[in-house]
């Protein structure tokens, strides 16, 4: 028999709840949110039925405790409150269903059981072998198949999840850390979406998602921006609160049935609002409307220059110098060799070796992101640097005198000798002007 922990202050309700629910499933009550997080752990409820406003802990708060705690587990709120923007608030914290005071006996039962059911089926499917191994989401291919039943009988929104910046985590952190990180951005979105919804991995750090029956725009901007938020402190979590690689999610939206009712239509249009977003500064969202659509394409035909270049441009450049992964820095190393072939042009290559002089506990990676964060804070944001392998940097700096190049070398060891590390490991540094490409061996 499955358990459902209700959570509510008012004692008559309490009752009241448990009375209903009792009669087809194993209950166990809470008078508060803190009485609710001491009991779960022992008590490992299948659905948690929470009372919304309550004094000293919320119903969202106490979702959110026991998110952070690593447990996942569907939430429905009760609420006398008869405002829309906490029902949207409720949802966009990643309610599976809501329901007002005071309810019938019958519209709550089946409610529960909408979303027990849904849980089993979701287990089911990962028996069936449908769901992506890492993150635990839906497979491209069941996830497909799901929404493209659901979005032909229920209205809702389809939504296209790009993780952004995410290659510089594999490149920098490793692909140990690149997982963490996906299987983190699949919580989030897993967090966003009720039972009755549909969410799926489609591509290396691609999603979807079919939100049934949300039809409002304000929904699904609070969803991306909580996602955005979350992602953000989550890798800082992961990889220190000083990281300069701009993750975030690029979320492109389609309404159905307004602009279709099928799978292949609607992934076309959210693909092509997805499209937009990257071009505008991704980590936000975008809806596809048909009209407007129209227009944007008539206009593109008399700036294609102007859109190539807002594709290329950098989104949001960081502070310090511009960091690349080896393969990206090779090319730009390859680029600056013709420029000092043609146009004379002084560019010099450092290389930087990281030294092991004493015995410390702090992983390697840590000590080298470290060492990153000292480097890109030393230097401007025209010099680029990447990490060529273990303890191993490499930076191109431009226009400098031979008095301004010790002078930057002199300010990367000054910065790192004030740093816990340096105590660990001492800085090895070679400085060569790049040459012309056939003097190169």
């Amino acid at each position: 028999m499955k358990k459902i922990m209700i959570v509510d202050d008012e004692k008559i309700s309490l009752s009241m709840t448990n009375h209903i629910l009792s009669t087809e499933y194993q209950t166990v009550c809470a008078a508060s949110g803190k009485e609710a997080l001491a009991l779960f752990s022992s008590e490992r409820p299948d659905m948690v039925l929470s009372d919304l406003r309550m004094p000293g802990m919320s119903g969202f708060e106490l979702q959110e405790q026991l998110r952070q705690a690593g447990e996942s587990v569907p939430f429905m709120f009760m609420t006398a409150d008869k405002s829309d923007d906490t029902e949207a608030e409720g949802f966009a914290t990643g309610a599976q269903d809501f329901i007002r005071k005071p309810f019938r006996a019958d519209v709550l039962l089946r409610r529960v059981g909408i979303i027990i059911s849904n849980a089993d089926k979701i287990q089911g499917l990962r028996k069936a072998a449908v769901t992506d191994p890492m993150t635990g989401l839906l497979n491209k291919a069941s996830s497909q198949e799901e929404i493209d039943t659901l979005c032909r009988t229920t209205p809702g929104v389809l939504m296209m999840i790009d993780l952004d910046s995410f290659k510089p985590v594999n490149d920098l952190f490793g692909h140990d850390m690149g997982d963490k990180v996906l299987i983190r951005f699949a919580e989030i979105i897993r967090s966003v979406v009720r039972a009755s919804d549909i969410a799926g991995r489609i591509g290396g750090d691609e999603f979807i998602a079919y939100c049934a029956n949300v039809t409002d725009e304000a929904v699904v901007a609070d969803k991306v921006r909580y996602i955005n938020e979350q992602i953000v402190q989550s890798a800082k979590a992961f990889m220190g609160e000083n990281l300069s690689i701009p993750l975030g999610a690029s979320v492109g939206c389609v309404f159905a049935p307004a602009e279709g009712r099928d799978y292949q239509t609607l992934f076309k249009k959210a693909d092509k609002a997805l499209y937009e977003v990257k071009q505008n500064g991704k980590h936000g969202h975008r809806f596809y409307h048909a009209e407007t659509a129209a227009v944007r394409a008539d206009e593109s035909r008399f700036s294609n220059i102007r859109n190539e270049m807002q594709i290329l441009a950098e989104r949001s450049p960081a502070r310090g110098a511009f960091l690349l992964s080896y393969e990206q820095f090779r090319t730009i190393y390859q680029f600056l060799s013709r420029v000092v072939s043609n146009y004379q042009e002084d560019v010099y290559l450092l290389l930087i070796t990281l030294r092991r002089t004493g015995s410390t506990e702090m992983p390697a990676a840590e000590v080298n992101e470290a060492f990153l964060q000292v480097l890109r804070s030393c230097l401007r944001q025209s010099d680029v640097v990447s990490q060529g392998g273990d303890n191993r940097f490499l930076v191109l700096l431009f226009g400098l005198s031979t008095m301004n190049l010790d002078t930057v070398t002199s300010r990367i060891l000054n910065h790192w000798d004030a740093t816990d590390s340096a105590e660990y490991y001492s800085i090895d540094y070679e400085v060569e002007l790049l040459q012309q490409p056939n003097q190169n061996h």
